[in-house]
C-alpha cells in the first residue's frame, strides 16, 4: 500500500525503531526518522544506514513540537507514521505519571493533529501487551479485556482509544494497533541491540548486566507463582521479527481501527531464561529470589494468529537465536 512512499519513523534511533528503519530500508521503503535520544543514541542512526547500505532523512527533536513536526510534514510527502516515540518503563511511571502522559499522550495529540492537517490518516502505533493488566487467561488474544495497572499501560490504552474515537469521527483514517509483548535480541551483525540511557528495566538487560560482572546478581521477583517453577512467564520475541511485523502491517493498511499481538505464543518463565541464557553462551548468571513485585502477573502470554492469518506475519526466531544476539551485541560493544 505504501511501496515507494514516504514513512516518518517516530523514535527511530531506539531498540525497536532502529530494527525496523533497517527493515523498511531493507524493503525499498523512503523513511524519515525522528528522535530527541532521550532514551537512544545518535550513533544508531549511522549504524541503520550502514547495515542496510541505503541512507535516510534525520530531525532531531521531541514529537511534542509541534514547530518541528511541522516542518518535517512540509518537507516531505508523508504517507504514513509509525509511531515508536514514547517513554517505556513501569516503574518510573509510577515515581512520575505526570511526564508520561505529557510525552506519551500529550505527544501522540500533538503528532495526530500536525497529522491531520497534512492529510496523512495512516498511523501504525507502538502498543503493548500491557493493556491488558492483569491476565484473566493466558493465551492472550486480542479481544481480551483491557485494563491496565500502572501509568505507562494507561497511556497505551489511552492513546489507543484516541486512535478508536478518531476512526469512528472520520472513516479515512487507518490505525494498526500492535501490541508487543517482550522484545529481546539484536540485529545478527551484533552492531544494533538494546542500548537503554540509565538503569535498564526488563529481564534480558539485566540478564546481560549479570553475566558480564556489571551487577553482582539478578534478583528473581517472587518463585511462588502457580507456575511450573514458581517464576512469572511471559512470551519473549526476537526484535528483528517484531520489526518485520511493522513491516508486515505497513503492507495491509486498511481504514478503521486493528490490534494485533505480537508475539510467539510460547511463554518462558524467568528461570527458564536465565537457564537458556547461560547454556547458549556459556556464561554464569548469579542470581537470588527476591519478593515479588506490586502488578507482575503469573502468565502473560500471546496469541497471535491474528497476525499470522491478517497480515501474513509469524515469529521465526527462536529463544535460542534471541540469548545468543543479545549477547554477541554486548560482546561486540563493551565500554
Amino acid at each position: 500500500m505504501f511501496k515507494n512512499k514516504t514513512i516518518l519513523i517516530t523514535g527511530g534511533a531506539g531498540f525497536i525503531g532502529s530494527h525496523t528503519c533497517v527493515e523498511l530500508l531493507n524493503g525499498g521503503h523512503e523513511i524519515v526518522v525522528v528522535d530527541n535520544f532521550a532514551n537512544s543514541k545518535p550513533k544508531a542512526i549511522d549504524i541503520v544506514q550502514q547495515l542496510s547500505g541505503k541512507s535516510l532523512k534525520f530531525y532531531e527533536g521531541d514529537i511534542c513540537d509541534a514547530n518541528l513536526l511541522e516542518r518535517i510534514f512540509a518537507e516531505n510527502d508523508i504517507s504514513c507514521v509509525i509511531h515508536f516515540a514514547g517513554y517505556k518503563a513501569v516503574a518510573e511511571s509510577v515515581a512520575q505519571p505526570l511526564m508520561y502522559y505529557h510525552n506519551n499522550v500529550y505527544g501522540t495529540i500533538v503528532l495526530l493533529e500536525v497529522m491531520k492537517k497534512h492529510g496523512c490518516k495512516s498511523m501504525i502505533f507502538s502498543s503493548s501487551a500491557t493493556v491488558y493488566g492483569i491476565p484473566e487467561t493466558a493465551p492472550i488474544t486480542e479481544e481480551a479485556r483491557l485494563g491496565v495497572i500502572n501509568p505507562y499501560g494507561r497511556t497505551k490504552l489511552v492513546i489507543e482509544d484516541i486512535c478508536r474515537d478518531l476512526s469512528a469521527s472520520d472513516s479515512e483514517w487507518c490505525f494498526s494497533l500492535l501490541r508487543y509483548f517482550n522484545p529481546v535480541g539484536a540485529h545478527e551483525s551484533g552492531k544494533l541491540g538494546e542500548d537503554p540511557n540509565g538503569i535498564p528495566n526488563n529481564l534480558m538487560p539485566v540478564i546481560m548486566q549479570a553475566a558480564s560482572g556489571k551487577i553482582a546478581e539478578l534478583k528473581v521477583f517472587g518463585n511462588d507463582y502457580p507456575t511450573r517453577d514458581g517464576t512469572c512467564i511471559r512470551d519473549y520475541i526476537h526484535v528483528v521479527d517484531l520489526a518485520k511485523g511493522h513491516v508486515a502491517a505497513l503492507n495491509c493498511m486498511k481504514q478503521g481501527v486493528e490490534a494485533y499481538n505480537l508475539g510467539t505464543g510460547n511463554g518462558y518463565s524467568v528461570l527458564e531464561m536465565i537457564e537458556a541464557f547461560g547454556r547458549v553462551n556459556n556464561v554464569n548468571i548469579p542470581y537470588q529470589i527476591a519478593s515479588r513485585r506490586q502488578g507482575d502477573a503469573a502468565e502473560c502470554w500471546s496469541e497471535p494468529r491474528k497476525a499470522e492469518r491478517e497480515l501474513g506475519w509469524k515469529a521465526q526466531l527462536g529463544l535460542e537465536q534471541m540469548c545468543r544476539d543479545a549477547w554477541e551485541f554486548v560482546q561486540k560493544n563493551k565500554k
